[in-house]
């Protein structure tokens, strides 16, 4: 039988080796049951018979058939196309540009860098209102230019259920370009030196060296930055019903808020919880693939 001297100085060497396991595991075992274990209890009841309240009976793909029967879910699936596209598009666009020009070692640099990234410390309600304000025909930009003496000018976009959709555009590209930026100048800065010098040395102007030889290296930091900007398109909810509401009407639904009123509004739990699947299957459908290929990577 070992001495207690011994059985106590293998006790506390084990607890030291396992201390970081012992730390983590009841935040583990939370984020296990309350991320995951709903993320499954979702995905049972959009196979259930749901109502205002969860019933545990099966009935099949019944939801999913009611909620492709929805037309308003049509709507919210066309804006999330719309919204989704625009949005990462010109954020990228701009992030680029921007990273560019700062590539450049302009003075003054982290005081632009804090500017452009100073709108992502913001939420997206706060966001939302802001723009709300601005946007406001009988607040914002409009009355502005109106009382500037431009008597006609019309900029009625958040009222206009045609074009209320891409003033959520407007809002999350002021909000999340510079963090493309932030994205794509660490990755300027990660490029070899001696790739553009021996660029300059054969007379490649810098667009060229840009466009042929510095955006196709950072082919990585591309896919990352259009996972980041389509995990935020996907799950956009708090932006919408700061900013639109949903409206006019529905006409700037996204699934975030078409899962929210049916939950909440309409009392449907079978099809808020069918829509929240689906959108969980899309964020699946778009990270999967980029893990496996960064595990590719890393395996190889």
């Amino acid at each position: 039988m070992e001495s207690s001297p011994t059985f106590t100085l293998r006790l506390g060497r084990w607890f030291e080796r396992r201390l970081p396991q012992i730390v983590v595991s009841p935040l583990f075992a939370l984020s296990l049951f309350f991320v995951y274990g709903f993320i499954a209890w979702t995905a049972y009841i959009s196979f259930t018979p749901s109502g205002m309240m969860p019933v545990y009976d099966f009935e099949g793909l019944a939801q999913y058939e009611r909620l492709w029967a929805t037309p308003r879910w049509y709507v919210a699936i066309k804006n999330l196309f719309v919204f989704s596209g625009l949005f990462i598009a010109i954020s990228m666009a701009i992030g680029i540009f921007l990273a560019i020009l700062l590539d450049q070692r302009v003075r003054a640099e982290g005081l632009i860098r804090t500017i452009y990234l100073y709108p992502m410390a913001l939420s997206f309600i706060v966001t939302g209102t802001v723009w709300k304000w601005i946007l406001n025909p009988g607040l914002g930009i409009q009355r502005f230019m109106r009382e500037a003496g431009f008597e006609n000018f019309t900029f009625d976009w958040l009222v206009n259920s045609d074009y209320a959709i891409y003033t959520l555009v407007i809002a999350a590209v002021w909000q999340s370009s510079g963090y493309a930026m932030a994205l794509f100048l660490a990755g300027l800065r990660s490029v070899d030196d001696e790739i553009l010098k021996a660029a300059a040395v054969d007379g490649a102007s810098p667009w060229k060296t840009y466009t042929s030889i510095v955006l196709p290296i950072l082919r990585p930091v591309f896919l990352s930055t259009v996972i980041i900007l389509s995990h935020l398109a996907i799950k956009s909810f708090d932006l919408v019903i700061a900013l639109t509401g949903g409206g006019p009407g529905y006409a700037t639904d996204m699934p975030a808020t078409f899962m929210y009123a049916f939950a909440f509004q309409r009392s449907e739990l079978g099809v808020a919880a069918a829509s929240a699947t689906m959108m969980l299957m899309t964020i699946v459908a778009i990270i999967v693939p980029y893990l496996y290929s960064e595990l590719r990577k890393t395996g190889s």
